[in-house]
This record gives C-alpha cells, structure tokens and sequence, in this order.
C-alpha cells in the first residue's frame, strides 16, 4: 500500500508539471498601447476647427467626422517576426481582431457623431523585444458583411455602414469647405448639384451579391490597406492619419456631377484617383501608384 500511495503522488506531480507551460499564467504577456493621433495638414484635429489651405485649391476645410477601423494588427519583432496582438474585448472599441478610432466627440460640426473618443488600440503579445508595428485599414471579409444592428460594438455604429452587399466604411472623413459650405439640406447622393461638403468613406466596391441586403460572395475591390513601419517603438511612438495628406491631389470645393459627394470609393467617380492613389489602393483599372500617405510615425 505505501508504494501504491508513492507511485500515485510521484505521477500526480509529474502530471501538474507537465501542465504548467500550457497554461496561460505559465507566458509572460507585455502589454501593447498603441497610440493613434488625427491630423490635417500636421494640425491635430478637432470638431469646429477650420483648416487653411487643404487640397488644390487651397480650400478651408471645416471636418465633421474623423473615424477608422484598424485590424490585423501585429507588433513586429527584432528578428523580423511577426506577432498578432491579442486585442482586449472591451465591449466598446474592441472586437476578436478589430478596433475602432474615433477623433470626434460629438459636438459643434460633428453633431452626428458620439461623445466617446478612442485613440489607442490595447492589448498584449508574448514579452519580447518588437521593433515595428503592422496593420490593416479596413474590416476583414467575415466580419465586413452583416446586420450592423445585432453586431456587437464597435461593429454596430450604423454611422460607420453602408449595407449587407458593401459592409462598413473603413474610414469615414467629412468636411464642409470653402466651395461646399455646410448645409441643412439633405444632399444628393449622387451629388446631382446639391453635393454638401467633401467626404472620404473608405470600403469594399463591386461586391457579388443579389441584393443591397444580402452578404456577398466576394468584393472586386477590397480597397484594405495594409500599413507597416519599420524602426517604431510600440512603446513610445504615435501613428499619425494624417488626411490633409490623402486630399492634397483633390479639389474640395466641386463635386463631379452625378457623383456621391467626395470620394465613396465607387467606380467611375472623377473625385477619387487622387484620393484612392493616397490611400496606396489602385482604382477603377488603374493601378496604385505607390504606397499609403494616410498613416506615418512619429
């Protein structure tokens, strides 16, 4: 009986041991606070604030709205890895792989919007040294198709939708400028001579689906951006979205006719090659031409 008894407490330990790096107490986590700031032209953003001198003309811009979702986002290690962050479900701002960034708060111009901002994305990787950060602009295909109404936050902000068949704006910019003040009339979506303001809604284009209310299959134009930096403290650096720098090529003060106002990301807009070519996403057959001016580091 007493070697019975030693025998048993002898595999019982073993057992626990072999546990323990399996379990995730036994990994050290370090956690990751990735700073987000808004800008226009270098200028921090801010509902009510005036902007000289944004896009070919020289417009000034008033903005309205200022919000994007991030995904995908990994920290880059020394030795050139990879690292998904696992993101904190917070139940507002984060889900499973996805973030919302919203700049405005809700007042003067930004009426439309929310009281609550976020300006980080939080989670945690394995400890380690990382040396770089990368992610994606946009909402992935399996989460990007759906009823916006059931969805758990931040995928349910309707603001940041258009329907089933398109899924989410990616980045939603309003502004009101020189040449297209704001208005209390309701604009034409087609921007038929009523266009009110400029807009940059970022998202997926010509995707197959019976009906506006239906998910697709597939998206022609995924219109994802995928971002890294090289040489970046997740630690102590900041990603900066910049929007001056994606309307430096566009005319703010007219709207192409028959057109959303600004650019939608729909084909056959005359307001978007500039803005697309901005975003790095090749448009309507003409392909990028070169890399993203939205984001930067600092």
């Amino acid at each position: 009986m007493k070697q019975f008894v030693s025998l048993a407490l002898v595999a019982a330990a073993l057992s626990a041991c072999s546990t323990v790096p399996d379990t995730p107490a036994a990994v050290s986590a370090q956690q990751v606070n990735l700073q987000f700031a808004a800008e226009v032209n270098g200028q921090p953003f801010a509902c009510g604030q005036q902007y000289t001198k944004v896009g070919t003309t020289g417009s000034t811009a008033t903005p309205s709205d200022f919000r994007f979702y991030v995904s995908e986002v990994h920290l880059i290690g020394a030795s050139g890895q990879a690292v998904p962050v696992k993101l904190d479900q917070d139940g507002v701002w984060q889900l499973e792989n996805i973030a919302l960034l919203d700049f405005e708060n809700g007042t003067g111009p930004c009426r439309n919007g929310t009281s609550g901002m976020n300006t980080a994305v939080r989670g945690h990787v394995p400890a380690g040294v990382y040396t770089g950060v990368r992610f994606t602009l946009g909402v992935p295909f399996n989460r990007n198709h759906g009823d916006p109404t059931v969805a758990p936050s931040p995928l349910n902000n309707t603001a940041m939708f258009w329907n089933w068949q398109g899924g989410y704006k990616f980045l939603k910019f309003d502004t009101a400028s020189s040449g297209q003040p704001a208005t209390t009339q309701a604009p034409d979506p087609r921007g038929g001579g009523n266009a009110s303001g400029f807009s940059v809604h970022l998202g997926s284009t010509v995707c197959a689906a019976p009906s506006k209310t239906t998910a697709p299959s597939a998206c022609q134009n995924s219109n994802r951006v995928t971002v890294e930096f090289k040489n970046f403290d997740p630690a102590k650096g900041t990603i900066v979205a910049d929007i001056g720098r994606v309307l430096a090529g566009a005319n703010l003060d007219v709207n192409a006719p028959q057109t959303s106002p600004g650019c939608m990301s729909f084909p056959k807009d005359a307001d978007c090659p500039p803005v697309m070519g901005a975003l790095g996403l090749a448009y309507d057959g003409t392909p990028a031409p070169g890399a993203q001016r939205l984001f930067s580091m600092r």
